[in-house]
């Protein structure tokens, strides 16, 4: 029987959908939890969606389990993987009736007593640090005494971000201390009731109604700047070892904050070992990202978060050791691992519709692979029409113009 994976989401994120489209490739059978109208439903890799509820989490992806059975949980961005450690929370207090879901995310994620530190930044890095791994300086910042002695300790620029967050939203780079009064009382704000309804009635997501009327503060933490380039790691991982990577680094983004159009894949020894240190010592289980910076002097990777969830490249696959879906259907299917034929050879990878987005001249779309699912047109006309309020600032003619001047996959 293949093994079923639960993809679980909270919002409606175009990476989902094309793991889960190499998820099914693999051999997999695929459910999962969603909001409504979401991407995932304009594939044919889905066997059936459950109902994402953002005023009561929890009891969506509970009974999403329950109806799918799944062999394994695959979160989809940050507050998924949050929603599971507090799912695993409230299953354990349940006794025997709750072991089974408990083992389910233990086996999908990792090991229970290491979920508060995959989304605590600076409690990773503090790990990371023990574990021998080259890290930049962390600590949580509380207010504006401990931005005048960071600043004394550590200088300008540095940067600060809000634990819970993903995407760059909650990362500013601040130069002033004046920037750094205003981005820490941005960032430790909670969310703007305003904000909270329009995402809830427009785009059906209420994951931050709670948040906003409860009032909640995130917890900010300031890292020390490092001048160089951005590099990312992606693995999937069994029971602490690490069974396939990729190794990207990045060569445009959306914002300077902002996630990855562009990446070129590399090899970099000092990230693969940081990787399987982290995967070792956190015992992690799924699907896991890292993030670097290469500085620019020396070329040292430092690695500055950990991204416990599904990450914008897995659907990638790249041959043996670099097939993250094989890896992940072999380990759970016990059959020897049988990669996918290399979707390209070329080292330079612009995502769709990531890059196209950014740019629709963008040169990448000709001279990199061009990371079009051409073979789901539904997929791709959703992957557009989901994206127009976002890339209103460009008109229809030059969206067209733009796909047509890349129509033909690069191999």
């Amino acid at each position: 029987m293949k093994p079923t994976v639960l993809i679980a989401t909270t919002t409606r994120w175009i990476p989902t959908a094309r793991l889960a489209v190499s998820l099914a490739n693999a051999g997999f059978v695929i459910d999962a939890v969603c909001p409504s109208k979401h991407l995932l439903a304009n594939t044919d890799a889905i066997r059936q969606t459950h109902s994402y509820h953002g005023l009561d989490p929890l009891t969506s992806f509970a009974d999403a389990i329950s109806a799918a059975k799944p062999d394994l949980i695959v979160p989809g961005d940050d507050r998924a993987t949050q929603h599971l450690h507090l799912l695993y929370d409230q299953e354990r207090h349940k006794g025997d009736a709750g072991k089974p879901i408990c083992a389910l995310i233990e086996r999908s994620l990792g090991a229970s007593e290491n979920f508060p530190v995959l989304y605590a930044r600076t409690k990773f890095i503090q790990l990371a640090q023990e574990q021998g791994v080259r890290v930049p300086k962390t600590g949580i910042i509380n207010d504006h005494a401990d931005l005048k002695k960071w600043i004394a300790q550590t200088d300008l620029p540095m940067v600060l971000k809000a634990d819970g967050t993903s995407g760059g939203d909650g990362v500013r780079i601040v130069r002033t201390f004046e920037d750094a009064k205003r981005a820490l009382r941005s960032l430790q704000a909670p969310p703007l009731l305003a904000r909270a309804v329009k995402r809830a009635l427009v785009d059906q997501d209420r994951t931050l109604v709670w948040p906003s009327l409860l009032r909640r503060r995130s917890v900010v933490n300031a890292q020390t700047f490092v001048a160089g380039r951005e590099a990312t790691t992606s693995v999937a991982c069994w029971k602490g070892e690490v069974l396939a990577s990729l190794h990207f680094e990045v060569v445009n983004k959306i914002t300077s904050c902002g996630h990855a159009t562009v990446l070129q894949s590399i090899e970099n020894a000092e990230m693969s070992a940081a990787a399987e240190r982290m995967a070792l010592r956190l015992n992690l289980s799924g699907l896991h990202g890292f993030d670097f910076m290469l500085e620019k002097q020396t070329e040292n990777a430092y690695l500055i978060e950990i991204n416990p969830r599904l990450t914008q490249v897995m659907h990638l696959t790249l041959g043996l050791g670099r097939d993250i879906p094989a890896a992940l259907y072999s380990v759970l299917s016990g059959q020897p691992i049988s990669p996918a034929p290399k979707v390209t050879e070329e080292n330079t990878i612009a995502l769709f519709p990531q890059e196209w987005i950014r740019d629709p001249a963008s040169p990448f779309l000709q001279s990199a692979y061009h990371d079009v699912p051409w073979d789901k047109p539904e997929l791709i006309r959703a992957c557009v029409r989901s994206r127009r309020k976002q890339a209103a600032w460009y008109s229809q003619q030059s969206r067209v113009q733009a796909l047509s001047m890349a129509r033909q996959p690069r191999i």
